[in-house]
């Protein structure tokens, strides 16, 4: 019997929170901030956020299309730096045959003004309006995006600033990405678990340990232990933990895993590099 095609492959080229991290402590799960791409069968490239990960899969996209223009859509989870600062270093915003349609939960005006700011002077050398490939910018949160068999629901999350969560849908496969948000907003809590219901994978965000959320309660994160709970109460099949901590070796994220595994079994750490296929 031949192999069924995959509905939805999730890659993993960032997965910290913050700061890029490097060093043989980090080697493991990867030093690079958050950039997660999604393949869904003959649709666009799908990515989420733009995080210094972003460099690198910028640079597999080129060597694997070539010539071949692409089009990409790039959903933003916020404009914190550590979630946008790759993106004046993804080579295919340099093709003008290239298209790269930005969703965020900002009006599409705003989310221009903010990405040409990182790049003005004195802060970069080139400047935005030098990226050659074709942009638009798109309002994402409240609202529904579709794409043939895709539907792509974003949703607000307790962040400062905000942030906008993403549930992708193709063929039955469910992923959702809930990075850079904090339990604790009742309201917001009931939205999360509301568009987690019975997801494939959640994508959640893990930056502290239950003991470190004690002394940095309204800094916009959550835990390994928050992370189960949403889980297990929205009937989530698979749970990645995400946007690990600068601080947090490898050693330690493998001592959450499996201190997560005692509350919810199917747990594991986002690592760049690897994949997970539906």
């Amino acid at each position: 019997m031949m192999a069924q095609p995959s509905k939805m492959k999730v890659q993993f080229w960032g997965v910290r929170g913050s700061i890029p991290t490097a060093g043989r402590d980090t080697f493991e799960f990867g030093g690079n901030t958050a950039c997660v791409e999604i393949r869904v069968p003959d649709q666009d490239i799908l990515i989420v956020d733009g995080g210094s990960g972003i460099r690198n899969l910028g640079i597999a996209l080129n060597k694997e299309f070539q010539a071949n223009p692409l089009s990409l859509h790039l959903f933003l989870t916020h404009f914190h730096w550590d979630h946008i600062q790759g993106l004046p270093f993804f080579e295919p915003l340099y093709n003008g045959a290239n298209r790269v349609t930005f969703h965020s939960g900002r009006a599409p005006a705003e989310s221009r003004e903010i990405l040409e700011g990182q790049m003005s002077t004195p802060y970069f050398p080139v400047n935005f309006e030098l990226l050659t490939a074709k942009r638009e910018f798109v309002r994402a949160c409240p609202g529904v995006f579709r794409h043939g068999p895709l539907t792509v629901e974003a949703f607000p999350l307790n962040h400062p600033q905000t942030a906008v969560g993403y549930r992708f849908e193709c063929n039955g496969a469910v992923v959702v990405h809930a990075s850079d948000c904090e339990h604790g907003d009742k309201k917001l809590d009931s939205v999360l678990r509301h568009y987690a219901q019975n997801a494939d994978v959640l994508i959640y965000d893990s930056q502290y340990t239950p003991e470190e959320y004690e002394i940095k309660k309204g800094w916009g994160h959550s835990t390994w232990l928050e992370a189960t709970e949403v889980a297990k109460e929205a009937g989530v099949k698979q749970l990645v933990l995400f946007h690990h901590d600068p601080s947090h070796s490898d050693q330690m994220i493998r001592e959450n895993v499996d201190r997560a595994r005692l509350r919810f079994e199917n747990t594991i750490a986002a690592q760049e590099g690897c994949s997970i296929e539906l």
